[in-house]
C-alpha cells in the first residue's frame, strides 16, 4: 500500500495556536481539534502523531484516505474520510515500516454523570472502579479506560512505551469540575507500563506521575504504574466469607500471626517468596501454628525497602514483589481455605515525599495540606494527608472499602492513628495549628476515620478494623453513633510497654515493679484490646523478645515462655511478630529470612511448640477469650503478693464454660505448695505448664492436676496447693464433673 504525501493549508476549523499548542503538549483541549469533525458537510480527521512520516485513515469502505500534513505544524496531519462510522489510522515510519491502530480520538467519554456526581460530591465508595487504568470494551474496542484526579492542572497526558514517553501524542479530556481527566486508549492492555504527564496551574511540567489509583506498578527502583485487568477473579469461599464475623467478633478466639512477607522466608538468590509459595508455606505454617489470622505488614506498593511498606505511593497495588494483584487473591483464598483471616496493616496517616508519588501531585499541594506545620511529619520525612478535603477523605475510605471488596481481605489494620488524632503529634509549641476551637485533636482526621469504619463495617459487616494508638483517646473501640471511632479494636500499647519493661528487669528487682504487670487490668476492659507484640518491639536497637529476657540462655528462654503464658492467659486478644513464636535471638532484618535454624536447638522448638500449644488452649477454651473485653470475665486471685513476683487469677466464659486459673512466677526460684483461692473444689487439670519437658523446661508441676477442698483462700470458697516451677506459668481448667 502507498500513502501520498499532500499539503493541507487549512484542513479544519482551529486556530494556528491551538495547532502549536498540541504540537507543543499544552493544548488542554485536544478532543476539539484531534479525532473526527465536521467541516463543511463532510467528516474531516486530525490526528497528531510525531512518531509517523505519513497517515492515512481507514474507513468503514475499506479504502486508506491519506491525511495531509498540516503545514507549518509538524506530527499534525488531517483530511476528508467519507462517511461515518468507526475508522482506524495507518501510521508510516522513517523505517518504512507500517502499523494501524485505531484513534483514541474517536471514542467519546466513558466516566457517566453519576460518576462524576458522586466524585464532586465525594461520596464514590467505589471509586477505584472510575479511576485508574481500566482494560475494558468501549465502543467495540478492546483497550484501556485512564481516569486521574487533577484538578489544578492545566493538561494531563498518558504516557508510556505505546507513545514512547511522549507526552504530546495522548493527551486527556477534562471532565468538567470533578478535576477528573480520563482517555480510553484502545490496544493497550495487561501489563503495559504508564504514568501522567502533567502540567501545573502556572503550565510547568511536572515530574511523571504513577497512578494514584494504579491497580499495578513496576519492580522497585522503576516507579511506573502497570496496567492490571483486576477482573473476573474466580473466588470460591463463600463459606468463609458467610461465617467470618462469628471468627471475629469480641467473643472469638483471636490469635493474630504478623508477618513481613518479604523477610518470612526468602528462596533460591534470596529473593522474597512469591504470593503463590506464601499460599502454600506461609499459610499451612500458620494454620499448623493455630494461629487465627495472619496480620501482613503493609502490602500496598511502595519504593523504599526500608520503609518496610509504612511510606507506600500505590494504596490501589500490591506489590508487584511477590507477584501480580491476582496472584495476592490465591494467597487470601488459600488463606481463607485453612480458615485463616488476613488482616492488612494501612497507613492513611502519611505518605512519602517521592517525586512520582501523591506530593504536588497536579503542581499544588493537592492531597496534602500546604502548610508544612499540617502537612508533614518531622519524625519520617513523609506527608500528610488533607483530610478535610473532600476528595482526599473519598479517596482513602474508597481505598479502605477496595482491599475489603476486591481482595476480600477480613480486616484492616491502621497505622500510626495516634498521629492522625492530634495536631500538635511530635511537634514543639509555635509547629503545628490549633483545630478551629483552638485545640489539639485533628477534627478532619477523626470524621475521616469515622467515616472509614462506618462505611467498611456498613458494608462489610463482616469484616474487623483495628486501631494501633498509643495515647488514652477515648472511645477508639466506640461506635461511632455512640461518639467512638468506630474501631473494632486497638492495640493494647500501655501493656505491652509495661509489660515487656517488667520482664526486662533482672528478676531480683522485679518484685519492686510488680504493679506494672497488675496496672493493665485498670484499663483492660475500656477498648476492645488487642495484646501486641509486634514488629515494632524487635527493630532499631530494642532487641529481639529472647534478648530482651535477663539472665542466661535457658533463663531467657524460660522468662519467654512464662511471658507468653501470661500473655495468652491475661484478657485481650493476641498478636506476635513472627520469630518470636521460637525465640529468635536477632533483631528482625528485613533483608534476609528468619533464623529457621535455630529450630534445630531443642529450646527454640521447645517455645514454638509452646506457642502452637497455648494457641490451642486458648482456641478450645471459651473461658480464656469469650469475655476478653468484659470484666465479667477477669477476677484477681492474688495480685499483692509482689515479694514472691507471683501474681493468679481466673478467667471466666459463659455459664456453662469452665473457670480457668492462670498462676505466674516471674522468679527463678520454685514456688511448692503456693495455696491458690479457687472458687471450686474438686479437681483443676494442668492444661499448660510452661516449664514442662516438651517445651523444654525443667518438667516441674502438677502431675497433671490438683484438686481442691473447701478451704477458703484469697477470697474464694475453695483451695488447693500448686507448684509453680521457676519463671513459669501454669494453668489450670477446672474439670466440673470431678
Amino acid at each position: 500500500m502507498s500513502m501520498t504525501r499532500s499539503t493541507a493549508a487549512r484542513p479544519l476549523a482551529a486556530a494556528d495556536d491551538a495547532l502549536s499548542r498540541i504540537a507543543a503538549g499544552t493544548f488542554d483541549d485536544p478532543f476539539a481539534v484531534l479525532g473526527p469533525h465536521e467541516i463543511d458537510g463532510t467528516r474531516h480527521v486530525t490526528a497528531f502523531r510525531p512518531d509517523a512520516t505519513a497517515v492515512s485513515a481507514r474507513g468503514v469502505d475499506g479504502e486508506a484516505h491519506p491525511l495531509a500534513p498540516v503545514r507549518g505544524h509538524e506530527g499534525l496531519f488531517s483530511g476528508p474520510v467519507p462517511g461515518g462510522g468507526a475508522y482506524r489510522l495507518i501510521l508510516r515510519r522513517a523505517d518504512g515500516s507500517e502499523t494501524e491502530t485505531d484513534d483514541p480520538y474517536r471514542f467519546g467519554p466513558v466516566l457517566g454523570q453519576m460518576d462524576e456526581y458522586l466524585m464532586g460530591e465525594g461520596t464514590h465508595r467505589r471509586l477505584w472502579q472510575a479511576l485508574g487504568a481500566h482494560v475494558t470494551e468501549h465502543e467495540g474496542a478492546e483497550g484501556t479506560h485512564f481516569a486521574v484526579w487533577a484538578p489544578n492542572a492545566s493538561r494531563v497526558a498518558v504516557v508510556g512505551a505505546f507513545n514512547d514517553w511522549d507526552g504530546r501524542v495522548h493527551g486527556m479530556r477534562r471532565r468538567g469540575a470533578t478535576g477528573v481527566w480520563e482517555l480510553f486508549l484502545p490496544g493497550i492492555g495487561e501489563g503495559a507500563a504508564y504514568k501522567y504527564e502533567i502540567r501545573g496551574p502556572d503550565g510547568a511540567l511536572q515530574p511523571l506521575k504513577a497512578d494514584p489509583v494504579g491497580f499495578g506498578a513496576e519492580h522497585p527502583p522503576a516507579t511506573a504504574s502497570v496496567v492490571r485487568d483486576i477482573r473476573g477473579y474466580g473466588w470460591s469461599d463463600d463459606d468463609w466469607m458467610e461465617h467470618r464475623h462469628g471468627r471475629q467478633s469480641r467473643t472469638a478466639p483471636i490469635s493474630i500471626y504478623e508477618v513481613h512477607l518479604g523477610s518470612w522466608r526468602r528462596k533460591e538468590g534470596g529473593r522474597p517468596m512469591s504470593y503463590v509459595e506464601a499460599a502454600k508455606e506461609l499459610v499451612d505454617y500458620v494454620a499448623d501454628m493455630g494461629f487465627t489470622h495472619i496480620e501482613l505488614m503493609p502490602v500496598s506498593e511502595y519504593p523504599f525497602d526500608g520503609s518496610w511498606g509504612y511510606q507506600p505511593v500505590g494504596l490501589f497495588a500490591p506489590t508487584v514483589r511477590h507477584g501480580p494483584p491476582h496472584e495476592f487473591r490465591d494467597l487470601v483464598a488459600a488463606a481463607h481455605d485453612k480458615g485463616l483471616g488476613v488482616i492488612l496493616d494501612w497507613v492513611p496517616g502519611h505518605f512519602p515525599t517521592d517525586a512520582h508519588g501523591l506530593a504536588k501531585f497536579d503542581g499544588t499541594s493537592l492531597y496534602e495540606h500546604a502548610d508544612p506545620r499540617e502537612g508533614f511529619h518531622q519524625d519520617w520525612n513523609t506527608l500528610i494527608y488533607n483530610y478535610g478535603r473532600t476528595e482526599v477523605k473519598n479517596f482513602l475510605v474508597a481505598n479502605a472499602l477496595y482491599w475489603l471488596d476486591e481482595y476480600h481481605v477480613d480486616g484492616l489494620r491502621v497505622d500510626a492513628v495516634a498521629s492522625m488524632l492530634y495536631r500538635d503529634y511530635s511537634r514543639k509549641a509555635g509547629e503545628w495549628v490549633p483545630n478551629k476551637d483552638g485545640g489539639r485533636e485533628n477534627y478532619e482526621a477523626i470524621a475521616m476515620l469515622r467515616e472509614m469504619n462506618t462505611d467498611t463495617y456498613g458494608d462489610h459487616p463482616g469484616i474487623v478494623t483495628v486501631a494501633e494508638e498509643s495515647t488514652a483517646f477515648p472511645g477508639v473501640s466506640q461506635p461511632v453513633d455512640q461518639n467512638g471511632l468506630g474501631f473494632g479494636y486497638k492495640w493494647n500499647m500501655g501493656w505491652m510497654n509495661d509489660s515487656l519493661e517488667y520482664m526486662k528487669k533482672d528478676p531480683v528487682y522485679r518484685r519492686h515493679h510488680h504493679n506494672q504487670l497488675t496496672f493493665g487490668l485498670v484499663y483492660a476492659f475500656s477498648e476492645n484490646f488487642i495484646l501486641p507484640i509486634s514488629h515494632d518491639e524487635v527493630v532499631h536497637g530494642k532487641g529481639s523478645m529472647l534478648e530482651k529476657m535477663p539472665g542466661n540462655r535457658d533463663e531467657k528462654i524460660a522468662n519467654l515462655r512464662a511471658f507468653y503464658g501470661f500473655m495468652w492467659g491475661h484478657p485481650g486478644k493476641k498478636l506476635l511478630f513472627m520469630g518470636q513464636e521460637f525465640g529468635q535471638p536477632a533483631e528482625w532484618n528485613h533483608n534476609a529470612e528468619l533464623d529457621w535454624g535455630r529450630l534445630d536447638d531443642p529450646g527454640h522448638a521447645g517455645l514454638k511448640r509452646l506457642v502452637r500449644d497455648l494457641n490451642t488452649l486458648y482456641r478450645g477454651t471459651p473461658a480464656l477469650h469469650a469475655l476478653d473485653a468484659d470484666p465479667a470475665g477477669f477476677q484477681w486471685i492474688e495480685a499483692d503478693d509482689a515479694d514472691r513476683s507471683v501474681f493468679a487469677w481466673l478467667r471466666k466464659g459463659g455459664p456453662e464454660d469452665p473457670n480457668v486459673a492462670v498462676i505466674c512466677n516471674f522468679t527463678p526460684v520454685e514456688r511448692t505448695d503456693y495455696r491458690v483461692g479457687l472458687p471450686f473444689a474438686g479437681r483443676w487439670r494442668e492444661a499448660m505448664n510452661t516449664d514442662a519437658d516438651i517445651y523444654g523446661g525443667g518438667g516441674r508441676g502438677n502431675m497433671g492436676g490438683v484438686t481442691a477442698t473447701k478451704t477458703p483462700a484469697h477470697g474464694q470458697a475453695a483451695s488447693a496447693t500448686v507448684t509453680v516451677p521457676p519463671l513459669s506459668t501454669v494453668i489450670l481448667v477446672h474439670e466440673p464433673g470431678e
